[in-house]
Order: C-alpha cells, then structure tokens, then sequence
C-alpha cells in the first residue's frame, strides 16, 4: 500500500496576521450599526404603537423619549443611521468599480467615520435649536 504523506496547507488567516486598518474597523462598524438599526427601529414601532394607542401611552412613551437615556439612545441610533447610509454610499462606489486604490480606500473609511459623527452633531445641533 502507497504511503500517503500530510499535504502542507496554508493556515487560515486571523487577527493575529491581520493588522486592524481603517477599512477593516469601518467594515465591523458597519455591521453594528446595521444591527442597532434594527433595535432602534423596533424602538420607533414601539413609539408610534404609543402613539396610535392614545394620550396616556403617548406621554408615557414621551417621557421616557425625553428623559436622558431616552436621548442618548435617539443620539445613538441617529448616528447609526448616518454612519450605515455613509458606509452604503461607500460600497456603491465600489460597487460603480472606483475608489479601490488603496490610499482613496483609507481616505474613504476615514470620510466615513468624520463625516458621520460631524454629520449626526449637526442635525442634533439643528433640531435642538428649531425646537
């Protein structure tokens, strides 16, 4: 019988190989912002049904809105719903097949990550002072 001798195969890469960079942080954020969307709209479902259900659960489901972890979660979930529509448009334009040299990669992560906290600062500064 022929002797069968072990193949060398190449290992699986891991984070010890890997070394984090923005494009990969931006990926994770990504998937934990699509994932607090769903909480987060679970929440507002949760807030019309108040609505819908008359004045006594409508305050209720206001004041708990309005008390400061009420905010904190409504300032989370607005960055999150900036940060994944930014993170979209990113991989639409990788999808359109530009942006993947490696240096417009790391400008386009980093772009992402400004330009979602900027962007959810502003809209909060604007609703705070329309109020």
């Amino acid at each position: 019988m022929a002797e069968v001798k072990p193949v060398a195969r190449p290992l699986s890469p891991h984070l010890q190989i890997y070394r984090w960079s923005w494009t990969m942080a931006m990926s994770v954020a990504h998937r934990v912002t699509g994932s607090g969307l769903y909480l987060g709209t679970v929440l507002i479902a949760a807030w019309l049904v108040a609505a819908a259900s008359g004045p006594a659960a409508f305050g209720t489901a206001q004041a708990i809105a309005g008390s400061f972890l009420g905010r904190l979660v409504l300032f989370l979930y607005s960055f999150s719903l900036i940060h994944h529509m930014l993170g979209g448009l990113r991989h639409f334009v990788w999808d359109m097949g530009k942006g993947y040299e490696p240096e417009t990669r790391m400008k386009m992560a980093k772009f992402t990550l400004v330009g979602s906290v900027s962007l959810t600062v502003l809209v909060w500064i604007v609703a705070l002072v329309l109020r």
